[in-house]
């Protein structure tokens, strides 16, 4: 009761909203971390060191549910729910270092997937598994000793300065030097079995490229252009990467596509793919996006969220102007083209939102960010606009950031008034539509498409005989999938001719369009459709096997047959359809229809990703393939780290117990269960 009434004592005479960075500064945390799988704990030692700006009786690090021990120091220690009290008093203008173990069982920003252990601090979510600072204004410099398995790779924050080696031992430590303090929601650690490429940029900066082990032959296509997106990156910001050295690693399971810790970018393994794959789910624009957030986010650090695009939306137009370089000015324009009509559209329905709302959507500051910065370049001009973006990183770089710092920059190199600019883009909710579309015009493209988008005023009659005697738009990756999808909602018996220029053009995405589009396939396309299955595209070749089993029953076998050993992207998504049209294809591989019934219900269980499993959870309700464990499956997704899956996986099971024989066994294995499953089943029950 003592040690409770001193927490509480300090807490509150310090202020709930009270500024530490005001009263000190913490300057480097160097830590020991042992995560543990058997319990999902994490027994750490750190050693944390600040200086005082103001005297005081104490400060605090953000820990959430931590138990502290065995300090090392003459300072005294308090834990309270969610902060480690250091005790003083303590001098203004002085340096204090203390030492103490601690070891909590985070309930997020450090996760146990499969074979991998991983971090996401997210914000300001560090502090559940790190003694650390949420405030993203007070930035730190983390050197990180991990403590692993022997058989396990290390990734983390700075660079690997040592890796001892313990003879005789069951764990490696692995030793990360950071030379720039960060802020603390940018430390990350990543353990598991990997293996990397190893490139350099052409300033070189050391790069190292992760994969796992089965993996191998998808690194390339996996991080193809990674080198050129870096060395454009610098050359184009005019500011020289500022850590020692770049890593990155997919794991499983992740929450978002990618998040930019310092100098270990963490991304989503949905995006390892094969040189099939690459054509439809790439990982160049997500590559680009956090790379570029190591100078916008990293470097300089919003003070708050008011400021949030100065991270979000710098991330996103740098990685479309890095696009620009490698797929050209069209693909540059048509992506802005989809974003503006993204953006008009919530404008237009009211839901408008300005930059500087803290609470905004990531629509507003990823890609009305992006716009932003496009229409202030178009207006002041690349040479100032290139200047004003080096001055701000290089009089701000390791600190934090406002608006107005970048803006200072801006009116610092050109005489244009952007009084307008900033009206119009940073603090108005609505979307500047016209302004855009004018900026679009500047693209022969764009142009040319609206051109052909007016072509949906017109009758087929009247459109028909330009459009066979213009062979070259059906070429056109944007010009050609805007006429297949024109022809969609025309009598097939009249766009034969226009269908067959399609499947002759050379874009694999106006192919594409025609399979996410003909469900009917006439039978006088039949030959140019089934062409479709040996295109370069998962998502191509997908619908085409859907497509063309539902419109030829009598040729099934023969489809199966020639995309049985397909899998498609990370989440097996022909594999998995094909099993499914196997199991309803009468007659088909008769005896061999209960090892497929087996490996559909195997992909719900927790061995495989959560992209996996929704899909797997997906085709057995619609085929109605449940059994216990299965069921059992489903009622652990729901207590997913995942939310999105999680959320999938809840509202399923609502609708599965409302099925009588479901619910009977569900109640079975509520009380047979383990004991997650029982606890969890029992209180949905109880409901």
């Amino acid at each position: 009761m003592k040690q409770f009434l001193i927490v509480l004592f300090l807490f509150i005479s310090f202020g709930i909203d009270a500024q530490q960075t005001d009263i000190v500064d913490f300057t480097k945390i160097d830590a020991v971390v042992e995560p543990m799988s058997s319990t999902g704990m994490i027994v750490g030692r750190v050693a944390v060191s600040f200086n005082m700006l103001r005297s005081a009786d104490s400060v605090y690090l953000d820990a959430i549910n931590m138990n502290v021990y065995d300090s090392k120091g003459s300072l005294s220690l308090r834990s309270s729910q969610d902060k480690i009290w250091l005790i003083g008093p303590f001098i203004s203008n002085t340096s204090y270092t203390i030492r103490f173990d601690y070891q909590t069982k985070p309930k997020q920003s450090l996760y146990f997937t499969d074979d991998q252990i991983w971090t996401q601090g997210q914000g300001k979510y560090t502090s559940h598994w790190l003694p650390s600072i949420d405030d993203m204004n007070d930035k730190i410099e983390f050197d990180l000793e991990i403590i692993a398995e022997k058989t396990k790779t290390v990734i983390a924050s700075g660079n690997l300065k040592k890796l001892k080696i313990t003879e005789g031992g069951l764990v490696d430590h692995w030793i990360f030097d950071m030379e720039k303090p960060m802020s603390s929601y940018l430390v990350a650690f990543v353990i598991g079995d990997f293996e990397k490429l190893n490139i350099s940029s052409n300033s070189g900066v050391p790069i190292e490229l992760y994969y796992r082990p089965k993996d191998s032959l998808k690194a390339e296509p996996t991080y193809r252009y990674t080198k050129e997106i870096f060395d454009f990156l610098e050359t184009e910001i005019g500011f020289p990467y500022p850590w020692q050295n770049y890593k990155q690693v997919p794991v499983r399971d992740f929450l978002y596509a990618g998040m930019e810790n310092t100098t270990a970018t963490i991304f989503s393994e949905a995006f390892v793919v094969d040189s099939v794959g690459f054509t439809d789910r790439n990982y160049v624009n997500v590559n680009a996006h956090e790379l570029a957030h190591h100078w916008f986010g990293n470097l300089v650090t919003e003070t708050s969220g008011t400021h949030h695009w100065l991270h979000e939306g710098f991330a996103t137009y740098y990685a479309l102007l890095a696009e620009k370089e490698l797929f050209g000015e069209d693909y540059f324009y048509w992506k802005l083209y989809n974003t503006a009509e993204q953006l008009k559209s919530l404008s237009d329905e009211g839901k408008g939102e300005s930059l500087l709302n803290p609470e905004a959507s990531s629509l507003t500051f990823y890609e009305k960010g992006a716009w932003a910065l496009h229409i202030l370049k178009e207006l002041i001009g690349e040479e100032a606009f290139k200047t004003s973006v080096k001055n701000y990183l290089e009089k701000h770089k390791f600190r934090n950031v406002t608006t107005s710092h970048f803006l200072t920059e801006v009116k610092a190199v050109t005489t244009i008034d952007i009084t307008e600019w900033e009206a119009d883009w940073l603090q108005q909710s609505a979307f500047k539509a016209q302004q855009a579309y004018e900026s679009l015009k500047r693209s022969t493209l764009i142009i040319r498409y609206f051109e052909v988008q007016n072509l949906r005023k017109m009758s087929l009659a009247d459109k028909k005989s330009p459009l066979l005697a213009s062979t070259e738009l059906f070429d056109n990756d944007y010009l050609g999938q805007e006429i297949i999808y024109q022809l969609a909602e025309e009598p097939i018996s009249e766009t034969l001719a226009l269908y067959k220029m399609g499947f002759g053009s050379i874009s694999i995405f106006v192919r594409q369009a025609i399979a996410l589009s003909l469900l009917n396939i006439p039978s006088e396309l039949q030959t140019e459709y089934e062409s479709l299955l040996d295109d370069n595209s998962y998502l191509t070749k997908e619908a085409a096997l859907y497509n063309l089993w539902m419109s030829f029953p009598e040729k099934r076998y023969e489809y199966l047959d020639k995309t049985r050993t397909v899998v498609g992207f990370q989440d097996k998504n022909l594999r998995q359809l094909w099993l499914v049209l196997a199991l309803k294809t009468e007659g088909y591989m008769t005896s061999a229809k209960p090892i497929f019934t087996r490996e559909l219900r195997s992909y719900t269980t927790s061995a495989y990703s959560f992209e996996i499993r929704q899909k797997a959870f997906e085709y057995i309700d619609i085929l109605g393939l449940y059994d216990d464990q299965v069921l059992k499956d489903l009622v652990d997704a729901c207590e997913h780290h995942n939310w999105r899956f999680r959320n999938y996986t809840r509202n399923l099971l609502d609708e599965v117990l409302e099925i009588g024989t479901y619910k009977d066994r569900l109640l079975i294995l509520a009380w047979e269960g383990d004991e997650k499953t029982s606890n969890y089943l029992q209180k949905i029950l109880e409901k």
